[in-house]
């Protein structure tokens, strides 16, 4: 039977990161600036480490590349998804991502980025940015020309639990107080429309203003997120989004239950709580890969999961 897959997270260090990483989830983080947990990652820019088992030591994209059977033999050059935590102690910059088709273009064939995001803690007055108030791709040059960036700029409130999609296209920024759960495709492609005349080490961060009006869509249009809420005696199984990308749902356990692994692959997160998998310990920040044909498993514990596949 293959095995559960544990993965050795890989931190960055940002210029608005702070430590809840380690205060939160008990990571070794590099620094009190650390911005970003890879969690389940097989991208160049951050290739986490397998835990356990006979691939332990072994990265997640050496997997990819010599057991494609553990992901079900699914053609690809590279691990579709990338799983990440955010600690935002500072804003973010404002950002849009490309999709495929341009990104396979103008970024040496990489692939687009849509990526969706799970508050997992935020300050009380917490906020994000997501899309914009343009009308028009010329009204955008404009606003973006006169540095009209409160008007242009779209605020929302956001709460622990809150859930939200990003498609390519779309302006966002994640603000200060808020730590996340991101999914994404597997790229680290980001064009910074605005970083608030920011310096690092003295210098303002680069801008990709030109890139940023051609992938940005006008006018905005919320995506929609949501499913089913499936519950039985000792879990709710809640579906988040179901996309072309990706399929991510939470999972809250208390006491025993039994699932079926059916997918290619299982991205698993434990956020909240601890217990175990097939007697195997969890806790709150653990992140490993259900391998294709795993058959059943049982969770036990009093746990919140957010999962993801393809």
């Amino acid at each position: 039977m293959n095995n559960i897959l544990f993965m050795e997270p890989v931190f960055k260090s940002m210029i608005w990161g702070g430590n809840r990483l380690a205060i939160n989830y008990g990571y070794n983080i590099p620094n009190d600036n650390t911005g970003e947990c890879w969690a389940i990652s097989a991208h160049r820019n951050g290739d986490c480490i397998i835990k356990n088992g006979e691939f332990r030591g072994k990265s997640l994209s050496w997997l990819w590349e010599n057991h494609r059977e553990l992901f079900g033999n699914i053609p690809g050059d590279r691990f579709p998804l990338l799983v990440k935590i955010i600690d935002a102690r500072d804003d973010l910059s404002i950002q849009v991502h490309p999709d495929d088709e341009y990104a396979k273009v103008k970024e040496n064939g990489s692939l687009g980025k849509t990526e969706c995001w799970y508050v997992l803690d935020c300050d009380e007055d917490a906020e994000i940015v997501i899309g914009h108030n343009a009308r028009s791709k010329q009204e955008l040059k404009e606003m973006i020309e006169r540095k009209q960036w409160r008007d242009l700029i779209c605020l929302r409130s956001i709460k622990k639990g809150d859930f939200l999609q990003i498609d390519p296209g779309t302006v966002h920024a994640i603000k200060k107080g808020t730590l996340i759960l991101e999914t994404q495709q597997n790229s680290d492609i980001t064009y910074r429309l605005y970083d608030y005349d920011r310096l690092d080490n003295g210098k303002p961060r680069e801008l990709h203003i030109d890139k940023s009006i051609d992938v940005i869509r006008c006018p905005h249009v919320d995506a929609k997120v949501g499913g089913k809420i499936t519950r039985f005696d000792t879990c709710e199984v809640e579906e988040l989004i179901q996309n072309q990308y990706y399929s991510v749902s939470k999972i809250k356990i208390h006491g025993r239950h039994i699932f079926e692994q059916n997918k290619l692959f299982l991205n698993v997160s434990v956020i909240e709580g601890k217990g175990e998998i097939d007697g195997i310990p969890l806790k709150k920040g653990d992140h490993f890969i259900i391998p294709y044909n795993y058959g059943s498993y049982e969770l036990n514990g009093e746990m919140e999961l957010i999962t993801s596949h393809i």
